[in-house]
C-alpha cells in the first residue's frame, strides 16, 4: 500500500521528480570525483613538488564542490516541494473521503483514529517521501559509484568492502525486523491518547462535576506511558543501530590504513591512492548508512500508509445515485414505506416494517422510550443511513434516487446534540444561508427565541462562539442551532429532541413561532416531553422499533397503552414536583 499510495500522489508531480534525480545525480558525481582529484594532488603535486598542478587541481576541486553544494540545495528544495505537495493532496483526499462517510463509516473508524490518520500518519508518509527524494539517488550512487572508483584506485584492498558492507546490511535488517511491530503499536497508542484527550476536553465539565480529575489524569498518564514505552523501545533499537554502523565504519577505516600502509611501505601503491581509497570506502559505507536511515522510516510509514489506505479504500455506504432523479412538486411530503433498518452486525433490526405518511405542512411528532429507534427513523430522511428494506420517499421520490444536494437543500436538520462551529453567531447562522443579511439573521433568531440573549452578548451577531458552542448554555446552543436551520427556509424541518434543553415556556413560545412563521413547512419532531408534542397533527409512538400508536394526543390516550403510560408518568412527576 505504501508504494501504491506514493505513486498515486507523487506521479502528477513528475517534473519535480526529474529535477530531484538530475540534481542528486549531479551532486553524487561531484562527490565521487573529489577523492580522485585529491589523490592526484598528493601523488602528482605534493610528492613531485609541482605547485602549479596543486593550484590548478585545487581550483577544479573548489569549482566541483561549489557545483555539488548548489545541486544539493536545489535537489533538497525540489524534494521538499514534492513531499509537501504530496502531503497536501493526501490530506485533501482523506478529508474529502471522511466528509463523504455516513455515520456507519465514522463509527467504524472512530473520530480520534480518523484525526490521527489525517495528521500523524500523513506526516510519516510525507517525511519518507522527503527523505527518499533526498537519498534515493545519492545513496545508491555513492555506494555503487564508490565501489567502482575504489576498485579503480586499488583492487588489492577491495576485499575490505566485501566484508564491511554485508555486516552493515545484516545490522540494518535485524533492526528493521524488530521495529515493524513496534511502529504498528505506536500508531495504535497514538490513536488511544488522541481519544482520551478528546474525551477529556469535551467532557471537562462532567469530570469536574464528579471530581474525577485524579482518575482521568491517571488514565491519560497510562496512555501516555504506553506511547513513551513504545517510543523508548524503538529509540533503543535506533540507538543500537547507529553506533554499530559507526563501529563498522571506523574498523573499516583502520583496516584500510593498516593494510594500505603495508602496501605503501612495499611500494605497491601510492599514498594519494590510499587516501582516495579510504575516502571511497567511507562514501560506500555512508551510502549504505543513508539507505539504512531511509529503510528505518519505511516500516512506520508503511504502517501509516496501510491505515490511510484503509480509509481511502472504504466504500461509502450512502452513495449518490449514478443518474439522480428530480422530485416534482416541492411540498415536503414524507412517506415511510414498510421501512426496516438494521445496523451492521446487529442481531435485531432497530426499526421493523414501519409505514407512515407525513403530510405537507403538518407537524408529526415521534415519542418513545430510550432506544426505541426515534433518532434512527428520522435519520433515514436526510440519508444519514440507508434503509435495509423498504423505502423513504420525499415528495414521491425515493431519497436514494435523489441528488444528495437537492435532498439536503429541502431539509433543515437540528440534531440531538446541537453543534456550533468556532467563529461568530453570524458565521454559524450563515451555514444555513450563505450571504444572509443581518435582518434575515435577526428574524431567524427571533423565531428561535434567541434574539433576546444574542442582543445581550457583547457584539451581538458578531459575538464569539467557541468550538462546539461551549461558551453558551445548552438551551442557547439549541436555539442557535434551530435559528441556523431556519435560515435555509426548507420544505422540511427535522428536530431531533431539539427542545429538551428549553424550559416549558420557551418551548411553547418557540413552537407557536414555528407554526406562525413557517406554516407551510413539514415539521418532524422527536421529543421526550409530552407537552412538546401535545398539539402535533399526528403522534407516532415507537416501542423497540415498532409503531405501537399513531394518532393525535386525544386519540392515543384512548387507544395506546404505551403512550398513556408515558403521559401518566410525566404527569405524576410534575405533580410530585
Amino acid at each position: 500500500m505504501l508504494w501504491t499510495l506514493i505513486l498515486r500522489y507523487v506521479k502528477p508531480a513528475w517534473p519535480l521528480i526529474v529535477g530531484v534525480i538530475v540534481f542528486q545525480a549531479a551532486q553524487s558525481i561531484a562527490s565521487l570525483l573529489l577523492p580522485t582529484l585529491n589523490a592526484d594532488i598528493i601523488d602528482k603535486g605534493v610528492v613531485t613538488g609541482d605547485i602549479g598542478y596543486i593550484w590548478s587541481t585545487g581550483a577544479l576541486m573548489l569549482a566541483i564542490s561549489a557545483v555539488q553544494v548548489v545541486c544539493s540545495i536545489v535537489a533538497v528544495y525540489f524534494g521538499s516541494k514534492l513531499a509537501m505537495g504530496m502531503g497536501r493532496d493526501l490530506r485533501a483526499a482523506l478529508f474529502k473521503r471522511v466528509v463523504a462517510f455516513s455515520q456507519k463509516e465514522v463509527g467504524e473508524f472512530g473520530a480520534p483514529s480518523l484525526i490521527t490518520r489525517n495528521t500523524n500518519d500523513v506526516q510519516q508518509v510525507q517525511m519518507l517521501v522527503q527523505v527518499t527524494g533526498t537519498l534515493m539517488v545519492s545513496a545508491p550512487m555513492l555506494a555503487i559509484g564508490g565501489v567502482i572508483m575504489a576498485i579503480r584506485q586499488d583492487v588489492g584492498l577491495s576485499w575490505l568492502m566485501a566484508v564491511s558492507v554485508p555486516i552493515l546490511l545484516v545490522i540494518v535488517v535485524l533492526v528493521i525486523v524488530r521495529m515493524v511491530p513496534a511502529f504498528q503499536q505506536m500508531q495504535e497508542r497514538i490513536d488511544r491518547i488522541n481519544q482520551i484527550m478528546r474525551e477529556q476536553l469535551t467532557g471537562i465539565r462532567v469530570i469536574r462535576a464528579f471530581v474525577r480529575e485524579r482518575e482521568e489524569r491517571a488514565r491519560f498518564d497510562a496512555a501516555s506511558m504506553g506511547v513513551a514505552e513504545t517510543g523508548i523501545r524503538t529509540g533503543n533499537l535506533m540507538a543500537l543501530m547507529f553506533p554499530a554502523i559507526m563501529l563498522v565504519m571506523n574498523v573499516s577505516s583502520i583496516a584500510v590504513i593498516w593494510f594500505g600502509g603495508i602496501q605503501v611501505q612495499d611500494g605497491q601503491t601510492e599514498i594519494g591512492t590510499l587516501f582516495a581509497f579510504l575516502q571511497y570506502i567511507m562514501q560506500v559505507l555512508m551510502g549504505v548508512m543513508m539507505a539504512a536511515f531511509m529503510f528505518i522510516m519505511i516500516p512506520r510509514a508503511s504502517v501509516c500508509a496501510d491505515r490511510i489506505g484503509a480509509v481511502l479504500d472504504t466504500e461509502v455506504s450512502v452513495l449518490a445515485p449514478a443518474e439522480p432523479v428530480h422530485a416534482g412538486i416541492r411540498g415536503g411530503e414524507i412517506v415511510f414505506d414498510d421501512v426496516t433498518f438494521s445496523y451492521p452486525g446487529a442481531e435485531q433490526p432497530v426499526l421493523r416494517s414501519i409505514s407512515l405518511r407525513v403530510a405537507p405542512g403538518t407537524t408529526t411528532a415521534i415519542i418513545g422510550s430510550t432506544g426505541s429507534g426515534k433518532s434512527t427513523l428520522i435519520g433515514l430522511v436526510p440519508r444519514l443511513f440507508d434503509v435495509t428494506e423498504g423505502a423513504v420517499r420525499v415528495d414521491g421520490a425515493d431519497v436514494r434516487a435523489l441528488d444528495p444536494d437537492e435532498l439536503w437543500a429541502r431539509i433543515g436538520l437540528v440534531p440531538q446534540r446541537a453543534f456550533l462551529f468556532s467563529g461568530t453567531i453570524a458565521s454559524n447562522l450563515r451555514y444555513g444561508k450563505d450571504g444572509a443579511t443581518e435582518e434575515e439573521m435577526w428574524r431567524a433568531l427571533e423565531i428561535a427565541q434567541a434574539r433576546e440573549f444574542v442582543e445581550r452578548m457583547p457584539g451581538g451577531l458578531q459575538a464569539s462562539i467557541a468550538q462546539g458552542g461551549t461558551n453558551v448554555s445548552g438551551g442557547q446552543r439549541q436555539r442557535l442551532a434551530i435559528a441556523r436551520a431556519l435560515m435555509k427556509r426548507p420544505e422540511i424541518y427535522i428536530f431531533d429532541d431539539s427542545f429538551s434543553a428549553l424550559d416549558v415556556a420557551t418551548d411553547a413560545a418557540l413552537r407557536r413561532a414555528l407554526s406562525h412563521h413557517v406554516p407551510h413547512s413539514t415539521r418532524l419532531i422527536v421529543a421526550q416531553r409530552v407537552s412538546t408534542i401535545r398539539e402535533a397533527d399526528q403522534i407516532v409512538v415507537l416501542d423497540h422499533g415498532d409503531v405501537v400508536g399513531l394518532g393525535t394526543h386525544g386519540e392515543l390516550l384512548g387507544t395506546c397503552e404505551t403512550y398513556r403510560e408515558i403521559v401518566e408518568s410525566q404527569e405524576s412527576v410534575e405533580a410530585s414536583a
